[in-house]
């Protein structure tokens, strides 16, 4: 069984590198080359491409998920789970460039439907939901759809990162810490 988990996650590490590099225009014989198996093995594992492509988004998402979502204290103000949530975001991000890219790539992709989309992050989604609301009922964070203000903080976060990446000079933490600052006081109550 572990060689097949191994391989699986072969497959999906080599589609996600050339995805980054080369776009979804990628053959699948150039994705079984990169993971070190036979074309006929990515199969066994995705029955097509778009299989595939989906596979490596679902990963994705389970990375994000497992990063940032956490379970709080009942204690944790709702004002300190927003803003663990969106350092939590940052980490992630800031994590891993070719990740961040990929996950961009593949999130604006037309190759995956809404429906994927939505299903793939359901669970972050609805996560998202519950801590928002959670934080606008308690009249810590301003009136909207909870969602909607989630979005607009990660979609913040991840261009104000890749705009930033433009610049060579390293990344340090106090610019992790404005950026978080910035996206604390857009969705805080006034």
């Amino acid at each position: 069984m572990e060689a097949t988990i191994g391989k699986k996650d072969k497959i999906l590490d080599a589609a996600a590198q050339l995805i980054v590099e080369n776009g979804l225009q990628c053959s699948m014989a150039a994705i079984a080359e990169r993971a070190g198996v036979a074309t006929g093995s990515l199969y066994n594992y995705f029955p097509s491409k778009g299989a595939l492509v989906l596979g490596v988004y679902v990963r994705v998402g389970e990375q994000m998920s497992r990063a940032v979502v956490v379970e709080h204290d009942q204690a944790t103000s709702h004002e300190d789970r927003i803003k663990d949530y969106i350092g939590r975001y940052i980490d992630f991000i800031a994590a891993d460039a070719e990740r961040a890219k990929l996950f961009e790539y593949l999130d604006n992709s037309p190759a995956l439907s809404l429906t994927e989309i939505a299903a793939t992050f359901s669970g972050f989604v609805d996560y998202t939901r519950g801590l928002f609301e959670g934080a606008r009922e308690a009249g810590v964070v301003r009136e909207g759809r909870a969602y909607l203000l989630g979005s607009f903080v990660r979609g913040a976060i991840r261009h104000t990162i890749k705009r930033r990446r433009l610049d060579p000079t390293p990344i340090d933490e106090s610019e992790y810490a404005w950026i978080a600052d910035m996206c604390w006081k857009a969705v805080a109550k006034d």
